[in-house]
């Protein structure tokens, strides 16, 4: 397995098996998230070239079920928590 040193990640990643963005095995290795600093659990999505992220906006849902987010703006570092 490589470590944060070696390994490059996506520059944009998804939790959602639909999108064009989604990544089983990177996700599998238990990805965190540091937004400006902060460590971040509930990330839906993000994306390093734009410097964005979006996160679940409460317990509100869109009409299919699934968990309506916001996009936040600012510095994004992934990194493995193993």
């Amino acid at each position: 397995m490589s470590d944060n040193n070696t390994f490059t990640f996506p520059d944009r990643l998804s939790v959602d098996p639909k999108s064009p963005y989604y990544n089983e095995a990177i996700l599998s290795r238990d990805v965190g998230i540091r937004f400006k600093g902060a460590e971040k659990t509930n990330v839906e999505e993000y994306c390093i070239s734009e410097g964005w992220i979006r996160v679940a906006a409460g317990t509100a849902k869109d009409r299919h079920g699934n968990p309506l987010t916001i996009k936040v703006h600012g510095p994004v570092e992934p990194y493995f928590k193993d």
